[in-house]
């Protein structure tokens, strides 16, 4: 499968069309540095955001073959973590992600993919969703099982990384497909919404900052 619209080019038109709308409402390309509520951390300094690393790091997450894992395995790595949907209109930001990885994923960084049906835009199946994403895209970046960023089911890494305010200051849902949260190693958290790409010069300078020292 490479994550065609069965249901003709019209319905096509009108997805793509809808998520292009939903993305621009949540238009920010600035990041921010992720502050918890004082009553979850006391304090906002660098050591808290390195204790928000370290709850992240403990949530138990499931690659797209079934692994159980954490972000433990992705330690002193600078953290590229997207929500991405395969039949969203921002799905050529894979290309993107991926041409992050090739340049970084030597260096001290990876992309790590979280497929999600929130939005309705996701393919049926882990199965599907590899086929799009190595075929399509040549993505070698570690991708994940589905996962709800929101709402009831929410997972628990979701949980976390939307309590970081984005560049307006407004921290919660996840706003659309291809949200973005870069961590670094010290355990900053940062938030762009869907619509900044991937190559935005704020992320890749931030990426560069953040990688390990060699």
């Amino acid at each position: 499968m490479h994550g065609r619209d069965e249901t003709g080019s019209n319905r096509s038109v009108l997805i793509h069309a809808d998520c292009a709308r939903q993305a621009d409402r949540g238009r920010r390309t600035r990041p921010v540095r992720s502050v918890l509520p004082a009553t979850l951390l006391g304090n906002t300094d660098r050591s808290a955001a390195v204790r928000l690393s370290m709850t992240l790091a403990g949530i138990p997450i499931t690659t797209i073959d079934g692994q159980s894992t954490s972000l433990e395995a992705y330690k002193d790595k600078v953290l590229l973590i997207v929500n991405v949907a395969s039949r969203c209109g921002l799905a050529p930001q894979y290309e993107k992600l991926e041409a992050l990885q090739k340049q970084y994923g030597d260096k001290g960084f990876t992309v790590l993919g979280f497929p999600s049906n929130q939005f309705l835009q996701e393919l049926s199946s882990e199965d599907a969703i590899k086929d799009y994403c190595s075929t399509t895209w040549g993505v070698t970046f570690p991708m994940f099982e589905k996962v709800k960023v929101n709402g009831r089911s929410q997972h628990p890494l979701y949980a976390e990384l939307v309590k970081t305010p984005d560049a307006d200051g407004h921290a919660g849902k996840v706003k659309w497909n291809f949200e973005k949260f870069v961590i670094t190693p010290a355990g900053e958290v940062h938030r762009f919404r869907p619509p900044t790409e991937p190559d935005d010069p704020k992320i890749v300078e931030l990426i560069e900052a953040s990688l390990p020292a060699r």
